[in-house]
């Protein structure tokens, strides 16, 4: 008997859209050899296959949409198996990998139930398995939101190149202006940038927007429109936290783990949640309620090849900071790699994102709503500091948290920055 693959943990997403399928009947497979590609209004993820063997038979075609559980292909049995189903044992070590996640100001989108709309263009999946084109051009294509078939391929015997659907974008006409020259606006009546053609003015180049980047735009565009932002900086003399990060730093490299100042910025997000839970909430949908939250759950930017992704420390309340610090060495690595599973970005309560290794003094971070909260950390620097007496060296660690006006006032945004701050000044006050 067939052995069925089914659609493996996705998280909360229901009715996903089938994008890509990569395997045909007849198909000899691999362990985790690509059998389907799932796109969400968050992220697309490839189904791996959970073993070796042969395609009998394709369940699915694209455009179907999906759930967990949902059979996708059937293998060709094992004699041994003696007719049992093994779909649901396979379905269990079966993982997604995911291509991308949208950012929000260096966080990903709120995690919620899938709409099951695509997120290409708005409209119905275009089958584009009769043009002459690669995979990876038809995927372009539908991440672009063009249809292949009106495009002329100047390929070898008239295939699509990559070259093809980016020259093809660059001619697109712009659309006609208003006869009566009238402003066109798009939603909520904010004017729309006019269309320029660009090449008039000297040689351009058409280049995809990143998946992760288009994706997270619509969420970043939201968040700015829908959230009254305020962003409070202050700044904490992290001399003594640097130094006892260093010997504990020191101690993780010979077990294969880094301390890095992240894992005490996670510590110190927590001691002011606590002290101020409307910064761990969110706004009910008729904004007449406030949701306060009794976990805490923290995501993290991390920066990836594709683009930069948020995965989240769960219970961060009930973690020290090495076993923080080993939490977050694993799972960066699986950012990296592009292996996240849905489950790994869902459910944040409040958001970081530290720019340290890269630079800057000061950014604003948009907040990742429905999360009315978001602690932006650039670069430490040396700056000589009055004691009193005489200046002296100081390691100063500047912070930016941007709040939702409607949920937190400027005097409590100040208190829970000066908390942060009082907190990483003396390591003792972690454990409060």
């Amino acid at each position: 008997m067939g052995i069925e693959v089914k659609v493996p943990d996705i998280g909360d997403f229901t009715n996903v859209p089938i994008v890509e399928v990569f395997v045909k009947e007849g198909d000899t497979i691999g362990p985790e050899d690509p059998l389907v590609s799932l796109e969400s209004d968050k992220a697309t993820m490839d189904v791996p296959s959970p073993q070796a063997g042969v395609v009998e038979k394709i369940l699915i075609k694209l455009g179907d949409k999906v759930s967990e559980g949902s059979p996708i292909i059937l293998l060709k049995g094992d004699a041994d198996t003696k007719g049992e189903d093994a779909g649901p044992a396979l379905a269990d070590t079966a993982a997604l990998v995911t291509k991308s996640e949208p950012a929000v100001a260096a966080v990903a989108a709120p995690a919620s139930a899938a709409t099951g709309a695509s997120a290409i263009s708005g409209s119905a999946i275009t089958d584009f398995s009769q043009v002459h084109a690669s995979p990876s051009v038809r995927r372009i294509a539908r991440e672009l939101g063009v249809d292949l078939t009106v495009v002329k391929g100047t390929g070898e015997k008239g295939r699509i190149t990559k070259e093809d659907v980016r020259g093809h974008l660059t001619r697109a006409a712009a659309p006609p202006a208003s006869a009566t020259g009238a402003i066109m606006t798009g939603g909520m009546g904010i004017p729309e940038i006019p269309t320029v053609d660009f090449s008039k003015f000297g040689p351009v180049e058409t280049r995809p927007l990143a998946r992760i980047k288009k994706i997270s735009g619509p969420h970043l565009h939201r968040s700015w429109l829908n959230v009254p932002l305020v962003t409070h900086t202050d700044e904490s003399d992290i001399t003594e936290m640097d130094q006892y990060r260093k010997e504990l730093d020191t101690a993780g490299k010979e077990k294969g783990y880094r301390v890095t100042l992240l894992a005490f910025l996670i510590k110190a997000s927590v001691s002011a949640l606590r002290q101020h839970p409307e910064f761990n909430a969110s706004l009910s949908p008729e904004k007449d309620v406030l949701i306060l939250k009794r976990y805490y759950n923290i995501g993290v930017a991390v920066d990836t090849p594709d683009g930069l992704v948020v995965p989240v420390i769960k219970d961060a309340d009930r973690k020290g900071i090495v076993e923080i610090s080993q939490e977050l060495g694993a799972i960066s690595k699986k950012a990296r790699d592009g292996k996240l599973g849905a489950g790994d970005m869902q459910g944040a309560s409040f958001s970081i994102s530290s720019l340290g290794g890269i630079g800057g003094t000061s950014f604003t971070p948009l907040v990742n709503a429905p999360e009315v909260a978001i602690l932006g950390v650039p670069r430490s620097k040396m700056a000589p500091v009055w004691n009193g007496k005489e200046f002296v060296p100081r390691l100063m660690l500047p912070l930016a948290v941007s709040y939702d006006h409607r949920v937190v006032d400027g005097a409590l945004g100040a208190r829970f920055t000066r908390h942060l701050a009082h907190v990483l000044e003396d390591v003792r006050r972690l454990a409060l």
